[in-house]
Parts: C-alpha cells; structure tokens; sequence
C-alpha cells in the first residue's frame, strides 16, 4: 500500500478476481444488443437511426459532464472531489469509443438531418443558414468535437496517472494550467454539437439556450452516475476510509443544485419561446406538448425536477449512501427520458411510438461503454495515491 495519510483501509487497485462473469456477461450483451441493432437497422433503417442517436446522447452527454467535473476540480484546486476523481476520468475516458459508436450516426446522417437532403434555394430558411448548416462544415466541427474531447481527457487523466508513480506535485500544477483553455473549449464543443445533433434535427428551430440546457442535463446525470460507482465499489469493499459519508454530502448537494439550474435553464427557455411567440421557436413545443408527448412531458417535469428536488432538500438523504443512490438512479430515469423527448418526436411526430430498437440501442451503447469501463478499471489505482490534496480530501469536513 503506498504511503499516503489518513486512515485507509481499503486496496488501491480493483481486483478482478470474481468479477470475470459479470464482465463476460457484460460484453456478450453488447455483442447480442450490437447485433441486433444491425439487424434492426437493416430492416427499419429510419428507426434505428433515431433510437441510435437517442442512445449515443444519453451517453454522450454523460461522459461530457465527468469531463466537465474534472475541468471543475483542477480549475478551482478543489480538495474534496481528490478521491473520486479517478472514477471521473474512467468516465471521460470512453471519449474514444463514443467516438467509434458515432459512426452510425454518420451513416444515417441524410436521414436524421433533412437539411443535408434538400437543394440550395428550396427552402430559404436554410439558404440563410448555409454559411453554418453546410456537410463539409457540419463534419469538420463534429471531428473538432471528438478530437478536442479524446485529447483533452487523456492528456488529464495521463497527469493523474503519472503522479501515482512519482509523485510529482508538477503534474496537478500542470492540469490545473491546461483546463484553463479547455474550459471555454468545452462549453463551445458540448454548445455546438447540442446545437448540430439535437437541434439540427429540424432545422426550422431555433434556441439561444439549447447549450445550456443539455449542459445541465450532463452536469446533473454524470454526478448521479459517479454516486452509482462510488456506492457500487464501496460495496465490493473498495474506497473504505477514502470515499466518506462527507463526500457523499457534498455530491448530493451538487445533484440538488443542478436539479434546480436544469429546471431554471429549462423553464427559461419554454417561458421566452412562449411569450415570444415566433413560428421559429414554437414549433419545437408545440410538437412536444401535445398528445402523448405532452404526457411524458409533464412526467419528466415533475420526475426530474419536483421529485428530486424535494428529496435532496433533506440533509438525511444527501448522508445516506443507499438513499441517495435511489434518487440518483431516479434522475438518470428521467434524463433518459429527457433525451427521448428530444429525439423522437422528430421522427414519430403523432405522438409516443414506442419500438424495440429503442431498447436495444441503449443496451448496445450502455453494455459496449460498461464493458469497457469494467476492463480498464484495474489498470490504474481506484483514487490517485499521491496527489498533494489526498490528505485534505481523506479528512473532509461539511
């Protein structure tokens, strides 16, 4: 065990022993869902395309909120994320493979973004957005966006590492120095490729703060995802004496905070596009608000904002870990659910349509990115062992 303070007493590095079977069960989903994706996209070749891109923004937006957590922890040299940055990191790594699970977006592309399909001069909404909603731009920024997110979170997550083996406190000053530049970077990839993929979708719409609305869904969902692992690797008997019941408070207090900012965010947008009344903005409400849609609207308002919102109000429940994983779970429900209201009603304009591919998709992408996940967690130490703010992190305090 390497020499760092505080009282720990749990082993620095994931032991597989055991945990083969479930990371064999893991990777034969994926291969079955991957399979039966292809096959579904084969015979219904529109529906794959919007369950697919539905499944890859959900985990899109993710692992661009854990990359938006480590910016925030190196930018502000925060003490208390120290001990689970590492999980963090394992997260934003997988930037490479969602990068290989966009492939078939790309090949789907003319008939997810009908603007790609439709000639110059035919529509002039479009012709006044060509200088932007053009293939040969549209491809080069989506490129800029992988590689901005791959380079980043490695050259990161290489520092972390580095200094569990020498120790170095150069390494965090030089992680702190990066993030700077990558922080209005990252607000202008993850703006952007919200504005490209989601909004992209009907072209006639339009809205100023679409960037930030996903951006508080990513924030919000990957902190209830790195509660879920946290809990899940206590529970092996992993992070004892590292990850506390203090820590959990203040990942529970940043869920009710951006519970609120999501619901702020969104609330703003609907009330200006509303009061505004212009055909351009509208109509993305109003395809959204009625029928069956509508219904699945007003359960995702009070499932992601008035539920949640009244639990993590009680310090009981951001103190306890099991409590606190059920809200967790709960909240990436409904921004699953968020993410579903987005994409399909694109596609299924009468009203909720519900589709096997749907399911399947998001089994192929979740169980490919577990897997994953699953393999390479025991190549590196479960929390970073000599970093200069470990002993402030082990001794936290509310």
């Amino acid at each position: 065990m390497s020499d760092h303070p505080g009282k720990v007493t749990s082993k620095e590095y994931f032991d597989y022993q055991g945990f083969g079977g479930k990371l064999l069960f893991v990777a034969l989903l994926a291969l079955v869902s991957l399979g039966l994706a292809a096959v579904g996209g084969f015979f219904s070749a529109k529906q794959f395309a919007f369950s697919w891109l539905f499944a890859f923004t959900f985990f899109f937006t993710i692992a661009a909120g854990s990359f938006f957590w480590i910016l925030v922890h190196h930018a502000v040299d925060a003490d208390w994320s120290v001990v689970v940055r590492r999980q963090l990191e394992n997260v934003a790594w997988l930037f490479p493979v969602l990068a290989i699970l966009f492939i078939p977006v790309v090949l789907s592309a003319k008939t997810l973004f009908k603007w790609m399909s439709i000639e110059a001069g035919a529509d002039p909404l479009l012709d006044g957005k060509a200088a932007y909603l053009n293939p040969a731009f549209f491809w080069a920024r989506a490129a800029f966006y992988f590689l901005f997110f791959c380079v980043a979170t490695w050259l990161l997550r290489r520092n972390s590492v580095r200094q569990d083996k020498d120790g170095d406190a150069r390494h965090t000053w030089l992680s702190r120095k990066m993030v700077f530049p990558m922080l209005p970077l990252f607000a202008l990839s993850l703006t952007f490729g919200a504005v490209d993929w989601l909004m992209g979708l009907d072209f006639h719409w339009f809205s100023t703060m679409w960037g930030v609305y996903i951006f508080a869904g990513s924030a919000l969902s990957s902190m209830c995802v790195l509660v879920l692992l946290v809990t899940a690797l206590r529970s092996a008997g992993y992070l004892e004496g590292v990850v506390t019941i203090e820590h959990y408070h203040i990942m529970g207090k940043l869920m009710l905070a951006f519970t609120v900012f999501w619901a702020y965010i969104g609330f703003s947008q609907y009330m200006l596009i509303w009061y505004a009344n212009i055909p351009e903005e509208t109509i993305y409400y109003l395809r959204r608000n009625t029928g069956s849609w509508n219904t699945l609207n007003i359960i995702m308002v009070i499932g992601h904002f008035f539920v949640p919102f009244v639990l993590l109000l009680f310090q009981a429940t951001k103190k306890k870990p099991l409590l606190l994983c059920s809200v967790a779970a709960w909240i990436l429900i409904m921004h699953l659910l968020d993410m579903y209201i987005v994409v399909l009603p694109t596609y299924h304009k009468a009203g909720f349509s519900p589709h096997w591919l749907d399911l399947v998709c998001l089994l192929a992408i979740g169980a490919t990115l577990a897997a994953i996940f699953m393999k390479r967690l025991g190549d590196t130490p479960l929390w970073p062992l000599r970093d200069p703010r470990l002993a402030n992190s082990l001794r936290l305090k509310n």
